[in-house]
C-alpha cells in the first residue's frame, strides 16, 4: 500500500488515512517510516510480521513500530482506518508492537483524523485534535491478541500447521517425533522460540483464529468444534478467560 505522505515533513506528527477493502484482500509485506495504528470499523484484520501475528476485531487496533515489515489480510469486508505517528511525537507511545483497546472516544478521534488534510497547523483545531489522539495512545491498555511467531524453520512448520488446522489435537510428543527431537528438546526449543509453552501457544492460536470465524457469523458451537474444543461450554470458558467476555458478547 503506497502512501504519498511518507516523505512529508516530520513537522506533521500524526496523519489519518481511510481505506476500504473486500473480504480476502491482502496487502503484501511493506513498512512505513512512521509508527502505525491499524483499526477497522468493520471487518477483522489479520496482521503478520516476522515476530508475531495479530487478529484484530472491531474496537481493537494494532500498533506497529516504525520500520516493521507487515502484511494485512481482511476477514470480511474491512473498513480500515489508520493513524500514522512520528515515533518521537510524544513520550509514552507504545514501545512494542501490540494490540490496544480502542475506546469510543479514540474511535471518534480516529474517524475525525482521517478527514484532516496533511498540511494542518499545530495550533489549529486539527492540530489540537491530533494532539488529543497522541494523549489517548499513551493511556490505552494493551490486550492479549498477539500470537508470537518462531524463527526456527522446524518450529515454524508446527505453528503453521496448527494455524491452518486449529483442531489438530496431536500431542507435543507427536510433533517432536515428526521433527526428530526428544520431547524435552521440543518443549525447550518451542518456548525459546515463542516465549511461551507449546500448550499455551496452541490454546492462544485456537482462540485468536476463532475470532475470524465469529466475525463471519459462524454459530458458536461450530466455531468451538472447528477450533479443537469438545463443547461450546469449554470453548466459552477459555474464550472468556482470554478476552474477558464470552464469545456471544464479543462483537456486540
Amino acid at each position: 500500500m503506497a502512501l504519498s505522505f511518507e516523505n512529508d515533513s516530520t513537522a506533521i506528527p500524526v496523519i489519518g488515512v481511510a481505506a476500504d477493502y473486500a473480504s480476502g484482500h491482502i496487502i503484501p509485506a511493506h513498512s512505513h517510516q512512521r509508527a502505525q495504528l491499524l483499526y477497522a470499523i468493520e471487518g477483522v484484520l489479520v496482521i503478520e510480521t516476522e515476530l508475531g501475528r495479530w487478529v484484530v476485531p472491531p474496537s481493537r487496533g494494532v500498533w506497529l513500530k516504525a520500520g516493521i515489515s507487515h502484511t494485512v489480510r481482511m476477514r470480511g469486508a474491512a473498513r480500515m482506518r489508520s493513524i500514522f505517528v512520528n515515533p518521537d511525537a510524544i513520550p509514552g507511545l507504545p514501545d512494542s508492537d501490540c494490540v490496544i483497546d480502542v475506546s469510543p472516544l479514540l474511535r471518534e478521534l480516529i474517524l475525525a483524523a482521517t478527514k484532516v488534510e496533511t498540511d494542518y497547523q499545530a495550533e489549529s483545531r486539527d492540530g489540537r485534535l491530533m494532539r488529543f489522539i497522541l494523549d489517548e495512545l499513551c493511556s490505552l491498555p494493551i490486550l492479549p491478541f498477539n500470537l508470537p511467531w518462531p524463527q526456527d524453520a522446524r518450529i515454524i512448520r508446527v505453528c503453521q500447521a496448527l494455524v491452518e488446522e486449529p483442531a489438530d489435537g496431536r500431542a507435543a510428543s507427536d510433533w517432536a517425533a515428526m521433527l526428530a527431537m526428544s520431547d524435552k528438546t521440543f518443549h525447550r526449543q518451542f518456548q525459546r522460540q515463542t516465549g511461551i509453552t507449546f500448550g499455551r501457544w496452541r490454546q492462544q492460536a485456537r482462540l485468536l483464529m476463532s475470532l475470524e470465524s465469529l466475525a463471519q457469523g459462524m454459530p458458536i458451537v461450530q466455531v468451538a468444534l472447528q477450533h479443537g474444543y469438545e463443547s461450546q461450554s469449554a470453548f466459552a470458558a477459555a474464550f472468556k478467560r482470554q478476552f474477558g467476555l464470552p464469545p456471544s458478547e464479543f462483537y456486540l
